[in-house]
């Protein structure tokens, strides 16, 4: 998984004002809010790779970049400054009248120590800025992808023993919060269609609160089709209370790697594309939206020649941009 430090409170322009210098010079914009009601941050990575290439003469390249730049992407709050981010994320969303997807993912001992490893010192700590979070939110408007793999490492064998208890109770009560916000939609993360086994999953759902959340997601930060993430999601759904759920296809447009090391298959593997635009119009009435969870162009971690977890990219980038029809 690939969090990064974003952009703070009062760095976004909110439409209708003079391209800042360095902006590209056709601005990036908001997608139709009737398909697609979430926000396109102007000033993404993505966004500042178009205006670079265009400052280059390299219009090729800007327009392949501006397929990632124009549509809504996850914003993965950071750890030091959770309430100004998530004001200046959500304040930004709501001039555009447009709602943030926000991503947390912050849970102690987080990633098994792997390229993403980290997370909130304690579990007083991860309150702490769960409550940051929280009061950065407000009353905006917001959906919200909870601790990408938090649940499934717990099942897979991954995360210690010694810090399940914790961890379920962390993430119920991070739902609990959340869900006193007059306007957040929470989904908590559900694994992905590769590790297959909703038998195993589901009843740890239910512990760490799947219930009290709006539903779940899937397929984050991977490369799943989404015929096959629906399939897992609908089978997983049946043993939640038929929770809906959204998911990941910022990169899924080829589906999986499928050579090299199966552990690092999910790590920047090559050849992978774009997949559906995000919008809530899935035509199916427990997939609540098709998601860009992951920000496609940000490293997965440093393996086959990428930057460390949550970087930019661009060679990448341009790779998923230009292997998308």
């Amino acid at each position: 998984m690939a969090g990064a430090a974003l952009l703070l409170a009062g760095c976004f322009s909110s439409g209708g004002e003079e391209p800042k210098k360095g902006a590209a010079k056709t601005p990036v914009q908001q997608q139709p809010k009737d398909e697609d009601p979430f926000w396109v941050n102007p000033e993404g990575n993505a966004a500042k790779q178009v205006a670079a290439y265009e400052k280059e003469g390299k219009d090729e390249e800007a327009e392949q970049i501006r397929k990632i730049a124009e549509q809504p992407t996850g914003q993965w709050i950071g750890t030091e400054s959770p309430e100004q981010e998530a004001r200046g994320f959500t304040e930004a969303a709501e001039k555009a009248d447009r709602d943030a997807i926000l991503v947390l993912y912050n849970i102690p001992h987080r990633d098994c120590g792997n390229y993403s490893g980290g997370g909130a010192a304690d579990g007083n700590a991860y309150r702490a800025w769960i409550d940051g979070v929280a009061r950065g939110i407000g009353d905006r408007g917001a959906t919200v992808i909870l601790e990408p793999d938090a649940v499934l490492h717990l099942v897979d064998g991954c995360t210690p023993g010694e810090f399940h208890e914790e961890r379920y109770d962390l993430l119920k009560g991070a739902i609990a919060k959340l869900k006193s916000l007059k306007n957040t939609k929470v989904y908590l993360d559900a694994g992905n269609a590769g590790w297959g086994k909703p038998d195993q999953i589901f009843e740890p759902l239910k512990w760490a609160g799947v219930e009290q959340a709006d539903g779940f997601s899937v397929n984050v930060s991977n490369f799943y089709t989404t015929q096959d993430s629906i399939a897992y999601g609908k089978e997983l759904s049946a043993k939640v209370g038929n929770k809906p759920f959204v998911i990941d296809t910022s990169r899924n447009g080829k589906g999986p790697y499928t050579e090299g090391a199966a552990d690092e298959r999910w790590c920047n593997p090559p050849g992978r594309a774009l997949g559906e635009a995000p919008t809530t119009k899935t035509g199916d009435d427990l997939v609540d939206a098709y998601l860009w969870v992951k920000r496609p162009g940000e490293s997965d971690g440093t393996c086959k020649g990428g930057p460390k977890a949550g970087e930019w990219w661009p060679e990448y980038a341009l790779d998923l941009a230009k292997a998308s029809e």
